[in-house]
């Protein structure tokens, strides 16, 4: 079988490409490049989107040398603007906080990425270096996507945008190993990427830097309207958080809502951004074909959250999902994405609209 696999010049890519040669597979390394800003001799931290991404390309490219396998680089950086960076403007003067990592997979990764490879090279099967796993589903006719096997580096939370097409040539050799293996195996087989640190943020500096936003001074506030604070815009704030308010409190204080009409950060308790239910949109079903009827569930609203016990129903009046807590959650944030799963599937999720 011909396979293409996604190589970023990490650790996880390089094992996943080393992988597919050792199960005997016609392999080719394909990268895309995303940076559109100056190349930088210096990185404030490992990242997806950084000016050091050149080093990045090379380590790949050597990974391609050393596995004997060609190597295919495509300049996917406007699509990456248009799809990623504008939506991830655009969010936070909504006062939205969105997950560029979800849509970046969904749309340039296995999107325009594959699209661009297709027109020069020939291959059955895209893999990539994420922890997950698929299973066809003969009963259900559906391809679905599991759980990694190592819970605490599971990246289903950043796949589940993807759709039946995608996932039906997707295969994820790493979905039953641990990232110490995955270390083990580089260090083995003397991948330049046993040692490499993990992209821990999908920007390497400051996100407020995308947004491209002036200050503008405005009022924090309390639910109940009073002023304790100032700030310089708020773009610079997401619900949920504490560190960044600059208020003087007798109690530790949380945004709990953005009001971009009016330029306010409203803060509160953080029993007050207690949350029993919020609503879900533009939802994507991966291993179930629709919401069946009233279904008990798990969700998470955050990558690193163990997912909570809810139940969804659908909300005719809103056209959207509801999903309701048996325990009250803490910020539950516009923007973000909500992912519902069944054990080890995932059946599929959407983005917070409001709560």
């Amino acid at each position: 079988m011909k396979v293409a696999v996604g190589l970023s010049g990490g650790v996880d890519s390089s094992v996943a490409a080393l992988r597919m040669v050792e199960a005997g597979h016609e392999v080719m390394g394909i990268t895309m490049k995303i940076w559109s800003g100056e190349s930088s001799s210096s990185s404030v931290r490992h990242a997806c989107y950084s000016p050091n991404e050149d080093q990045e390309i090379e380590i790949a490219q050597k990974v391609c040398d050393i596995l004997e396998i060609p190597f295919y680089l495509y300049d996917c950086s406007a699509d990456y603007q248009a799809i990623v960076l504008d939506n991830f403007r655009d969010q936070y003067i909504l006062g939205n906080t969105p997950n560029p990592c979800v849509i970046c997979n969904q749309k340039v990764k296995f999107g325009v990425l594959l699209q661009l490879a297709k027109k020069e090279i020939n291959f059955d099967s895209f893999a990539t270096g994420h922890y997950a796993r698929t299973h066809f589903d003969q009963e259900g006719k559906r391809f679905q996507l599991l759980k990694a096997k190592d819970p605490m580096k599971d990246q289903t939370y950043f796949l589940y945008r993807l759709n039946q097409e995608q996932l039906s040539s997707t295969i994820f050799p790493l979905g039953e190993l641990t990232k110490d293996e995955v270390y083990h195996i580089a260090r083995k087989a003397g991948l330049p990427t046993s040692e490499e640190k993990e992209s821990q943020d999908f920007y390497d500096g400051d996100y407020r830097e995308l947004i491209k936003m002036p200050p503008k001074q405005g009022n924090i506030v309390t639910q109940e309207g009073e002023v304790v604070g100032q700030h310089e815009g708020y773009w610079n704030f997401t619900i949920g958080q504490r560190r960044g308010l600059r208020v003087s409190s007798s109690q530790p204080l949380y945004v709990l809502k953005l009001v971009p009409e009016k330029n306010e950060v409203v803060v509160g308790s953080k029993k007050e951004g207690e949350r029993s239910c919020f609503w879900v949109s533009d939802i994507n079903w991966v291993s179930w074909e629709g919401l069946r009827a009233h279904e008990e569930v798990q969700v998470k609203t955050r990558s690193t959250q163990v997912p909570r016990p809810a139940t969804l129903s659908m909300d005719d009046e809103k056209n959207k999902i509801k999903v309701s807590y048996d325990l009250p959650e803490n910020a539950v944030t516009p923007g973000q994405s909500a992912v519902f799963y069944d054990d080890d599937i995932v059946i599929g999720g959407g983005i917070i609209s409001s709560r």
